[in-house]
C-alpha cells in the first residue's frame, strides 16, 4: 500500500533543513523503489516549508518506522508528521 507522508516544519527551522539535506536526499535515494514520490513544500517566496513524501509499505506501523528514520525527523525538524494511506489512481506509471 501507498502512504503520503505530510510533513510540516517547525517555525524558523529552514537551516535545520539545508543542514541535513544531503543525508535527507541520500535516505530518500536509499529507499529504492520503495519510494514513489518526494519533494518540499514552497512558501509564497520558494523556501522550503514541508516534505510530500509517498512510499510503498506493508502496514501504517513501516510507514511510520520508515519516516521515523529520515535524517529530517531525527534532526527534529518536522512540527507534524502526518501519515495517509493513498491510492495513486490518475498517471500511476505502475498501471500504465
Amino acid at each position: 500500500m501507498l502512504y503520503a507522508l505530510i510533513c510540516t516544519d517547525k517555525p524558523g527551522a529552514l537551516q535545520t533543513r539545508l543542514d541535513n539535506r544531503e543525508a535527507h536526499l541520500a535516505f530518500l535515494k536509499g529507499m529504492g523503489n520503495g519510494l514513489k514520490a518526494a519533494g518540499p513544500f514552497l512558501d509564497d517566496d520558494g523556501n522550503m516549508t514541508g516534505s510530500l513524501v509517498v512510499i510503498e509499505a506493508a502496514n501504517r506501523d513501516e510507514a511510520l518506522a520508515i519516516s521515523a528514520e529520515d535524517p529530517y525527523a531525527k534532526a527534529g525538524l518536522f512540527e507534524s508528521v502526518e501519515i495517509r494511506p493513498w491510492n495513486w489512481v490518475v498517471k500511476n506509471p505502475e498501471n500504465a
